[in-house]
């Protein structure tokens, strides 16, 4: 299903996308040397249901996942970097730790992801490869807007992430999202432009390049959620959400 905005749902876009952001900015500051991931969670639900919204993960329960997933954030560190489940883990200096969070506010839903180092320690191969979602994130955005097709959004995405040195892995990536957090179209992060869907003004989507640092492979953990390299690397995400316009594409998911 591809669902399409009315103009009057935007201001309850904006208000969860915002909600997003600030959850996720004000994690970030709390992530330190010594965190245990469970506290995350535990800060993440606290803010959701202060706020009147809904996880959408907890009874998460894909064909993918042993589910439900049972929490209200994903936690992936180091070589995991998609559905990290919570688990009792203390942050040491120089993890490499991204926070996926969907929520669904007055019956939307806004889905972000940011990826980061916790404590002193910035080892520049982390740093480089954050950066390079980042920039390929950047990309993508300014790619979409009415009349655009979600191959240039690939292309985008994917040529910054291969000339950053980055191999892509094709079976997850971006999507539709809306009164669910998941739709259609899906967003790969490499592509053809000029290919496939052709964006509308009231589309909503989230973009999430993400790369692991020596190899596209993905093995399951044991905990039958958590996507990990099959490597053993490092890994970074960032992801937000965007709402098509009659004139380009606007970010959502930046905190107030």
């Amino acid at each position: 299903m591809i669902e399409i905005l009315n103009p009057t749902d935007l201001p309850r876009a904006r208000e969860a996308g915002a909600l997003v952001g600030g959850i996720l900015q004000t994690l970030e500051g709390r992530s330190a040397v010594g965190t245990n991931l469970l506290d995350i969670d535990r800060w993440a639900q606290e803010m959701i249901v202060d706020a009147g919204a809904l996880s959408c993960y907890v009874d998460y329960e894909p064909s993918f996942g042993r589910g439900p997933f049972g929490h209200y954030i994903c936690t992936s560190v180091n070589d995991a970097v998609l559905h990290g489940l919570p688990h009792d883990y203390t942050l040491a200096d120089g993890d490499l730790l991204t926070l996926d969070l969907a929520v669904s506010l007055g019956g939307v839903v806004a889905d972000s992801a940011i990826s980061f180092l916790v404590g002193d320690s910035k080892p520049p191969e982390s740093v480089a490869m954050i950066r390079a979602t980042e920039r390929a994130l950047r990309a993508g955005i300014a790619a979409a807007g009415p009349g655009a097709r979600i191959g240039d959004l690939s292309h985008a995405i994917g040529s910054v992430l291969s000339e950053a040195g980055y191999q892509i892995n094709t079976e997850f990536g971006g999507h539709g999202v809306g009164s669910t957090m998941h739709q259609e179209p899906h967003i790969s992060n490499t592509g053809r432009p000029g290919r496939g869907y052709k964006l509308r003004p009231g589309l909503l989507l989230a973009l999430e390049p993400w790369v692991m640092a020596d190899t596209a492979k993905l093995i399951t953990d044991a905990d039958g959620w958590t996507l990990r390299s099959a490597t053993g690397c490092r890994t970074a995400h960032s992801e937000h959400t965007i709402f098509i316009t009659d004139d380009g594409a606007e970010v959502l998911t930046l905190p107030k």
